[in-house]
């Protein structure tokens, strides 16, 4: 058995009532299932749109195609959402077109609601392997949780790419954002582009099993996200916001 990797094409009709225009977003490699929590996810991540009301309708045009019809109010820049190519399951920011493109503005979270133990936080990965169907069936999916401070899963989804995975299990919950009192589980590494969703979606802690890289420290740093790795085996490494880790 194996993943199964495909197409999804994401569009958007935008722009004032008396002037409609279409526009291809990405074109993004994924594993089916979930394509609607993917697609909200990556446009509220993308900072395209901010609430449930800036989406008026979401049309299946194909297979592979979705297409959100944004409300007249919310503007849309073709220029700084456009990309050289499209996205592959392992990046989701390639393609971008310039630096400025790939920072959202992102508001700090001071949020003091979240509080979670050391033995919570080492007992996630095996409680979300518990949780991955896909994984227990082929061997190389990723998986992306939201939990509780006291450890209970909220939402677990599943994909090739760690992005599409964080895109799904974040637009599954956009109409509760922000997600100050959850926590964020990833089953590969802490990137940029990771810490950079969480942040946008509010998320007090971001949780991975592999390393982080030094720029998503920064970030992570720059906006009051507590930011772990390592989190397998027992032991995790804190990064930045410690205060969120008890006893």
């Amino acid at each position: 058995m194996v993943a199964v990797e495909e197409p999804l094409e994401i569009r958007l009709t935008h722009g004032p009532a008396h002037k409609r225009d279409r526009y291809v977003l990405t074109v993004t490699m994924r594993t089916p299932g979930h394509d609607r929590d993917l697609a909200v996810g990556h446009l509220a991540t993308e900072a395209i749109v901010a609430d449930l009301a800036d989406i008026l309708e979401i049309v299946t045009d194909g297979p592979n195609e979705l297409r959100f019809v944004l409300a007249p109010h919310v503007p849309f820049d073709p220029d700084r959402h456009a990309r050289g190519g499209f996205t592959t399951s392992s990046c989701g920011v390639c393609g971008k077109r310039s630096i400025e493109a790939c920072r959202q503005s992102v508001s700090r979270i001071d949020s003091d609601s979240f509080r979670v133990t050391g033995e919570t936080l080492s007992a996630l990965p095996d409680r979300v392997r518990a949780a991955q169907p896909l994984f227990a069936t082929t061997g190389g999916i990723h998986a992306a949780a939201l939990f509780t401070p006291a450890g209970e899963l909220v939402a677990v989804r599943e994909d090739v790419g760690r992005h599409n995975a964080v895109d799904k299990v974040l637009g599954s919950q956009f109409g509760h954002w922000p997600l100050s009192g959850f926590g964020l589980f990833v089953s590969g590494r802490a990137s940029f582009e990771l810490v950079q969703k969480a942040a946008v979606a509010g998320v007090s802690l971001l949780a991975a099993v592999g390393a982080p890289s030094s720029l998503a420290v920064e970030l992570a740093n720059d906006v009051g996200l507590t930011l772990c790795g390592f989190v397998r085996d027992g032991r995790f490494n804190v990064y930045s916001v410690p205060q969120r880790i008890r006893n």
